[in-house]
């Protein structure tokens, strides 16, 4: 059993010696209703009919009103390193790494609008821990006032289900609901304080410990507590280490290090920018959590932020490589006390090796992208020089790689782009395009026992035609906030198959260009 805090009131104050608060969720004064809910998650995961879903006791569990019986909510203690600065440029910045520091310690964070409400063991036997967002006051609440937004509880649904469905490990979302209460927020921090409504997400892990639970404890000097949430975190999540074992904890880090570059690999593969990399936001099983100013890349960018709030492009998509390995030395540096000096000579080494597992992940993933099988000598020029020319063409990301997955080798050979392959196109329009195909073309040629049919079947597997771009997210938002969430339920459905052509989705829109209203959108922290 982790310790819980002593004190039980909840009130906002420095925690110490403890993992957890005791904070209840503040039910909504006003009427909740359900904008959607993930039948794959009810079902699936919490072994419940989709039906329950329509329930009262269903709204008011998933809206914080009523918690299960015998259930006590808690918040989760942990610190971070929050602020960033930039380094690097251009398009080379996707497979170059750097030990520059990128953040400065923030002390005591927490669950400031989040509540565990409870572990289910569904029949699998698999764990999964379910906690509302957006629910109220914690003791971790600082200045906030503990609720979430319809707009980025939207956003967080709709994302969580749309990472995992593109194979990338991710938190999940059960349910998004939203009421009438009042919530007021300055969006884009302009003085602009505008009211919006409160919502509350259910959302589930494994795990929601992240690298900020062990700083916190290191920070303050807790080492037994450290010691105590590591060999239970190995315990439950990490199998293949012997929790007995004396480099437990250095085994630990290995597989953190080797996950969490593998993790921000297929982030870049996808062009997702995660928008707020924090060692709070970091998960210690190596899982995308914490879905804030998220963005998909449209054109081809390695300086796109999609968060408003980061003006000096600390988080920008280019920088996330670098980011996991900061965070990944902030993580050594909160296990550093526990670890004898040969074991900090070893940890430091297995550190020295994310560059490496980065890149190998990156190439493997950028490679499965153009359809090529084995290993030839010029293929990370190959690579480098297709992302040289979506850049100076703004080509569109996902659709760039989508429809070369589509086009034939004769339409290729022809420099034949029909209209229809939009982003393609706009790639031809730059002079090296034919000195790339030609490259490209007897590239594909070494691949042994491949055809044509076969390269595309292949790639089309690999490259979505359907990822969540801002423009997409903020056209459900809207709608959902006149409780019109046909939106919301139709990009599920979609984001929940995204390699295969859907036709409502086609009709949508959602694999043509960013309509012209939507060319300057972005979102920003506040939510």
């Amino acid at each position: 059993m982790l310790p819980v805090d002593p004190v039980k009131e909840n009130y906002v104050r420095k925690v110490k010696n403890c993992i957890f608060s005791v904070a209840f969720p503040t039910p909504f004064k006003s009427r909740v209703r359900l904008v959607a809910v993930s039948k794959e998650v009810l079902e699936g995961i919490l072994d419940l009919d989709l039906s329950v879903s329509e329930t009262d006791d269903f709204i008011q569990l998933v809206s914080g009103e009523k918690i299960v019986f015998g259930s006590i909510p808690l918040a989760h203690r942990y610190g971070g390193h929050q602020v960033a600065r930039p380094f690097f440029q251009g398009a080379s910045v996707w497979i170059q790494l750097s030990t520059f520091p990128f953040g400065i310690w923030a002390d005591q964070l927490g669950d400031g609008r989040a509540q565990l409400i409870g572990v289910y063991m569904n029949r699998r036997g698999e764990k999964w821990e379910l906690q509302l967002k957006g629910s109220g006051k914690t003791p971790y609440s600082r200045n906030g006032d503990g609720r979430a937004v319809l707009r980025s509880s939207v956003r967080e649904f709709l994302c969580s289900e749309a990472m995992h469905y593109l194979g990338i490990p991710t938190s999940r979302a059960a349910s998004v609901v939203v009421s009438d209460d009042d919530v007021w927020r300055d969006q884009f921090y302009n003085g602009n304080v505008e009211k919006e409504r409160g919502a509350v997400v259910l959302r589930i892990a494994k795990s929601w410990f992240r690298i900020g639970s062990l700083e916190i404890l290191t920070h303050y000097g807790e080492l037994d507590l450290l010691r105590t949430l590591l060999d239970f975190v190995i315990q439950e999540h990490f199998p293949s280490i012997d929790v007995r074992e004396p480099d437990r904890y250095v085994e630990f880090l290995s597989v953190v290090v080797s996950e969490t570059a593998g993790l921000i690999a297929l982030w870049m593969s996808v062009g997702f920018a995660h928008g707020v990399c924090n060692t709070d936001n970091f998960s210690l099983l190596s899982i995308t959590i914490d879905y804030g100013p998220y963005g998909f890349m449209e054109a081809y960018n390695p300086d796109f932020v999609p968060n408003t709030s980061d003006d000096e492009k600390r988080y920008k998509i280019g920088n996330q490589a670098n980011i996991g390995m900061f965070n990944l030395h902030k993580l050594l540096h909160a296990l550093n006390p526990l670890l004898d000096p040969r074991q900090k000579q070893l940890a430091a080494r297995i550190l020295g090796g994310y560059p490496v597992l980065y890149y190998t992940r990156f190439r493997e993933l950028f490679k499965a992208k153009l359809g090529f099988l084995g290993e030839q000598e010029g293929d990370d020029d190959l690579i480098a020089f297709l992302l040289h020319l979506m850049e100076k063409t703004e080509a569109d990301f996902t659709m760039t790689f989508r429809q070369l997955s589509e086009i034939t080798q004769s339409q290729l050979l022809e420099l034949n782009i029909p209209q229809h392959f939009w982003a393609l196109k706009k790639v031809s329009e730059h002079e090296l395009f034919p000195a790339w195909v030609s490259q490209y073309l007897l590239r594909l040629k070494s691949n042994m026992n491949d055809s044509d049919s076969k390269r595309r079947k292949r790639m089309t597997s690999v490259n979505p035609r359907y990822v969540l771009k801002n423009w997409m997210a903020e056209s459900a938002v809207q709608k959902a906030e006149r409780n019109d969430f046909s939106e919301v339920r139709l990009l599920q459905q979609v984001l929940q198959r995204p390699f295969q052509m859907h036709s409502a989705a086609e009709k949508a829109g959602y694999s043509s260009p960013t309509p012209s209203w939507a060319r300057d959108l972005r979102v920003s922290c506040s939510s």
